[in-house]
């Protein structure tokens, strides 16, 4: 029974309205719960950005490594030739009058650039 002015079916549209929303509801908030995680699986502590991030990192610190390890080598070398009954007098000899800043009257100095290195 409806009134002159449409009441009852005023009264039906706001059931339809708010069934409508109920029916909504469990949707909606499953998509923003599977949206909170896309969002962190992207862009949280260990998402995919981190995660490259991370890689870059570690192909930092391996090329840091490797060059660490290839002075080590060098150093290593030099020192062998430092050794007892091994000892290179001619490295010796290079090494002391570098460490004393010294050459012979007869000898030639060839600068080279702080980038290039002799060991």
């Amino acid at each position: 029974m409806s009134d002159e002015y449409g009441g009852s079916e005023r009264a039906g549209f706001g059931a339809r309205l708010l069934r409508g929303f109920r029916a909504a509801m469990l949707p909606v908030l499953f998509l923003a719960v599977c949206g909170y995680f896309v969002w962190h699986a992207i862009h949280g502590d260990r998402g995919l950005i981190a995660r490259d991030q991370r890689v870059v990192q570690i192909a930092e610190a391996k090329s840091e490594r490797d060059r660490a390890q290839a002075e080590l080598a060098a150093m290593e070398r030099r020192v062998q030739g430092l050794r007892g009954d091994l000892l290179d007098r001619d490295q010796l000899d290079e090494r002391a009058r570098q460490l004393l800043n010294m050459v012979g009257r007869d000898e030639i100095v060839v600068p080279y650039g702080p980038e290039r290195r002799l060991f």
